[in-house]
């Protein structure tokens, strides 16, 4: 029987997500196509109905993880909305639990490599997504110039990125914490 066009809506957006996790997880290129299939309860003949290939996911489920990225970093701020702003995303973006939750976490600072060699698509989806984070924390920077607000915030990014980076790449728990705090000190300097 055949599945309507409601149903395979659902079951696509149910393998976007779980993609969009399992990337994050495992990396782009460690994620084969039958299982990511399997976690999202699906047999792998069945990707090619939805997909024309792993690029065109790889781009949908980049674009797909930047929405609940943007959506919890307005959050933090919302919560600690007096202050500075961004001292208050760096808090909840330089965080253990950020740090120890790869998948459920910010996309680039889990792809940025894999993300800077995707095909066209990939990197426009991820420049997409960096271009919308940027100008919804700039935003929150009220008492700032929109183009002073959008520099701050891309230095800011930048800084919690890589410190993000490198905080899962170091092997000392006592440095990974370090990497964290002294970001956050800066970010907000900024």
């Amino acid at each position: 029987m055949r599945k309507s066009k409601q149903e395979a809506a659902r079951t696509r957006q149910r393998i976007v997500k779980t993609a969009a996790a399992e990337f994050r997880r495992k990396g782009i290129s460690e994620t084969g196509l039958s299982e990511l299939m399997a976690a999202a309860g699906l047999t792998h003949g069945g990707f090619y109905r939805h997909f024309d290939s792993k690029d065109q996911l790889v781009a949908e489920a980049c674009a797909a993880a930047v929405d609940p990225e943007v959506g919890s970093l307005l959050a933090a701020c919302s919560h600690k909305a007096k202050g500075n702003p961004l001292e208050a995303i760096a808090a909840d973006y330089l965080s253990t639990k950020h740090r120890d939750d790869p998948s459920g976490g910010c996309p680039f600072a889990a792809l940025g490599s894999e993300l800077a060699r995707g095909d066209d698509h990939t990197r426009a989806a991820a420049t997409a997504g960096i271009l919308k984070l940027v100008d919804s924390l700039a935003e929150r920077l009220e008492k700032t110039k929109p183009e002073a607000a959008k520099k701050r915030v891309l230095a800011a990014l930048s800084l919690m990125l890589g410190a993000l980076t490198l905080s899962r790449i170091v092997m000392d728990p006592k440095l990974s914490v370090d990497i964290l705090r002294q970001a956050k000190k800066h970010v907000a300097d900024l």
